[in-house]
């Protein structure tokens, strides 16, 4: 069995900068434990799977470690490989998700996600959280992740990481965020236990970083960057019960899987 197998850098107009995800285009769908050893063996933070269903693709995601519910990069990543090598023509994409409809369109290279909001329910700091993170966050938010607000940029480049302690916590992963200097808000994205110390630019996490800075700077359009060592710029919008994130894309790696 040959499968294509494409990797793009998402949330980046330049190559090795954003975070690269693998995208595999199914006729049909193969094993889980198959998708999941081939997630493995690529080793990025997530590789995507679709296959054709009616006027959309029904979309799946894999860590190293196991299946997630939303990822924002491959979904971007996926919507790209569709509308560069298999319908060029292709204006709006709809994505059937374990998180429901995912609509994504393109507009001159620029890949715009609607996804669902997921605000941040106000909580106390856990203990491992805290230790996680080397500082003491001024705020925390928990919905699918932890959310944890510091002050500045420099603080949340600062933090003293220990992610023996992040894997401690009943969440997924761990988000840090802050007022930007240029950009409106800047994040950091942690999930050691699926695999992914840190994450390149995580879209799923702006689901909960976008409500949290609507209500903040009383506005509903952002700019956002990710403080990560490749980097990724977003441009975002609240719309209420969905939020909108719009990056590009690259391509940087086309081949084919043989098993």
């Amino acid at each position: 069995m040959r499968i294509p197998i494409y990797q793009i850098d998402a949330f980046t107009n330049e190559q090795f900068k954003g975070n690269p995800a693998a995208v595999c285009p199914l006729n049909k769908w193969i094993k889980d434990d198959v998708m999941q050893k081939i997630a493995a063996e690529n080793n990025l933070s997530e590789t995507a799977f679709f296959v054709k269903k009616d006027k959309g693709y029904e979309l799946r995601w894999f860590t190293p470690k196991g299946e997630i519910d939303l990822c924002g990069h491959a979904t971007l990543a996926s919507a790209f490989v569709i509308c560069t090598y298999l319908d060029q023509k292709v204006k709006d994409i709809a994505f059937y998700t374990k998180s429901g409809l995912l609509e994504v369109s393109r507009d001159n290279g620029l890949f715009t996600l609607s996804f669902p909001s997921r605000e941040g329910e106000k909580c106390n700091a856990p203990e491992a959280l805290i230790k996680g993170l080397g500082k003491v966050p001024v705020e925390v938010y928990k919905s699918r992740d932890y959310m944890a607000v510091f002050d500045t940029e420099q603080d949340i480049l600062n933090l003293e990481l220990n992610m023996d302690e992040l894997k401690k916590l009943d969440a997924f992963g761990v988000i840090v965020t802050a007022k930007g200097k240029e950009a409106d808000f800047v994040s950091r994205f942690f999930a050691p236990k699926a695999g992914i110390d840190e994450d390149p630019v995580t879209g799923s996490a702006h689901c909960t970083l976008i409500p949290y800075w609507k209500n903040k700077l009383n506005k509903c359009k952002f700019t956002a960057w990710q403080l990560s060592e490749r980097g990724g710029k977003l441009y975002c919008a609240d719309s209420g019960e969905t939020v909108k994130m719009s990056g590009e894309a690259v391509s940087y790696l086309e081949g084919y899987i043989t098993i």
